[in-house]
């Protein structure tokens, strides 16, 4: 049986990205889609062309910065930090997430009978 990676739901990554660096600190990109990857079990897998765009969003919208910097294992690599801005998102969008997962969960719970 062939084992499938999960999709992203659109607006998680921003969520996953935000929590990432505001918990680690400092990382480059690729840090920071490995460290998704661990965290989700390696259910979900991020290539270049989904962490990238959205660095670039979260940066150009001010919640993260980044500057230049040199990698483990010596490579010219750009690192990301939260900003105070990003960290207000990360504490509004955390709040909405647990929010609309207690509405989902409650679909998924037992159905009453005869409601």
């Amino acid at each position: 049986m062939e084992e499938h990676k999960n999709e992203i739901l659109p607006g998680t990554l921003n969520l996953m990205v935000l929590k990432t660096l505001s918990t680690l600190g400092s990382l480059h990109g690729y840090g920071i889609a490995r460290r998704i990857e661990q965290i989700s079990g390696d259910r979900l897998q991020l290539n270049q062309g989904t962490i990238y765009p959205a660095l670039l969003s979260l940066e150009q919208m001010g919640w993260i910065s980044s500057k230049w910097g040199v990698s483990e294992n010596n490579r010219r690599a750009k690192y990301y930090s939260i900003t105070r801005a990003g960290r207000k998102r990360l504490a509004a969008e955390e709040e909405n997430w647990r929010r609309t997962s207690e509405i989902i969960i409650r679909f998924l719970g037992p159905s009453e009978e005869g409601a």
